[in-house]
């Protein structure tokens, strides 16, 4: 690669931007720029004091780790399997916000970033790289830090959107030639086809849909091979909407809001997946702070959120972040989404999930666990669905929905839910 502009250099020379008391920001999911984030880490003995600010990175996240952890701290939005043990150590922390807003972080000079590490495709004829799979918060991230070191990669894929930067806005580059990060798409317990099928019947011809990575969105997917019209606008998306394109279900054309276009922030799925959105038109990619802004989710009619649980309680309250006081995740953008449709003309909040955890544990429960947190709160929630059905809390009072979530409960636990909710209701 030869670019005149461009300043292509070691990863040694790349990570002497970094000083100590710097924030710096690492780009996630399927765009982790692992060679700059690992070199960085060998250089802890010259460093102290680096805050580190990210959603969910994959690979190696070694400055959670001794020895490198001396040096570094991480403060991270939302928590992925290869930093959640860190996060509950002295160099981990966790930050509640909404998706939506982490942009303004940056952007309002709360958590102001000294070096964004991203990783982008080679830059085209006219200077621009793209972000590829993961827009997100990088956009404003890059927008706002003073100084950005890029891993520059021909295996990203050049996705339409406002996912680009120009090589005279990247300070040093490095160069690297590997696939970016993928994940396995597991075929759906029987369970979950259940939920799939229960959670299809509330969708409509001509819905938008959001809906995140997983066996559930992916169960929901199979069975909307006869409906008509369906739009995206999410903040991800993986493989399975992929047959909905080619068999022409998914058109967007009853979208308000950039009709015909699937938009969304990242995508994490398959090598098929990142063929799929290299250089398609159809795939616009936008910043969180756009894509998961409640205002311009309304718009667009008939808009359907799916999103998960952890546990849900017998008023509604629902945990998808937390076990206990044990953070597993983030609040993410469910609520940005579960707020959207709720609005939207003919919109559709649904939580969906098993109604036992793998262990039997019901996931549907008297209280929230103690120290668990409320993602979404019971006056926003509206559809709940498990294997055993779909019920409708909107409008319900706490008896009523007390009732209505133990229909869907396990059979083996409804007993005991039913003692609970007599106990507490005088029902």
């Amino acid at each position: 690669m030869n670019h005149k502009n461009l300043k292509i250099v070691s990863p040694q020379e790349a990570i002497t931007t970094v000083q100590s008391g710097d924030r710096v920001f690492f780009q996630g999911a399927a765009m982790t720029p692992n060679v700059l984030i690992n070199s960085l880490c060998e250089r802890y003995s010259d460093l102290k004091n680096v805050e580190i600010v990210q959603i969910h990175t994959h690979g190696e996240a070694k400055y959670l780790e001794a020895p490198y952890n001396e040096a570094f701290h991480l403060n991270t939005f939302f928590v992925g399997g290869n930093v959640r043990k860190g996060v509950h150590s002295p160099y981990g922390d966790y930050v509640p916000v909404f998706l939506s807003e982490i942009h303004w972080l940056f952007r309002r000079n709360i958590l102001p970033l000294d070096v964004a590490f991203i990783q982008v495709s080679p830059p085209d004829r006219h200077g621009y790289c793209s972000l590829g799979a993961s827009v997100d918060i990088t956009l404003p991230a890059i927008l706002t830090a003073k100084k950005v070191v890029a891993q520059i990669n021909p295996k990203v894929p050049r996705t339409h959107g406002d996912g680009i930067i120009h090589i005279k806005n990247i300070d040093l580059a490095i160069e690297v030639d590997e696939p970016i990060h993928a994940s396995i798409i597991e075929s759906p317990t029987e369970v979950e086809a259940i939920i799939g099928k229960n959670v299809a019947g509330l969708i409509e011809d001509g819905a938008t849909l959001q809906m995140g990575i997983g066996n559930i969105p992916n169960a929901v997917l199979n069975n909307l091979t006869n409906h008509k019209r369906l739009g995206i606008h999410t903040e991800m998306f993986s493989d399975g909407i992929l047959p909905l394109v080619e068999k022409g279900v998914i058109t967007g054309e009853n979208k308000e809001i950039k009709t015909g276009k699937i938009v969304t922030c990242f995508a994490m799925g398959t090598q098929k997946l990142y063929d799929f959105i290299d250089d398609n038109p159809i795939v616009h990619f936008k910043e969180a702070g756009y894509t998961n802004d409640t205002a311009i989710i309304r718009r667009n009619p008939k808009m359907t959120a799916i999103n998960s649980a952890i546990e849900i309680d017998l008023t509604g309250q629902v945990c998808a972040d937390s076990i206990g006081t044990y953070q597993y995740s983030g609040v993410g953008g469910q609520m940005d989404f579960i707020r959207g449709a709720s609005l939207s003309p003919g919109g559709k909040p649904i939580i969906a999930m098993p109604s036992v955890t793998n262990k039997g544990i019901s996931k549907i429960t008297p209280f929230l666990k103690e120290g668990a947190s409320v993602t979404t709160t019971r006056a926003h929630v509206h559809y709940v669905a498990t294997e055993y059905g779909v019920v409708n809390l909107f409008g319900k009072g706490l008896e009523q929905r007390a009732k209505a979530l133990i229909t869907i409960a396990h059979p083996d636990h409804r007993e005991a839910l039913e003692r609970e909710a007599n106990r507490r209701f005088r029902i």
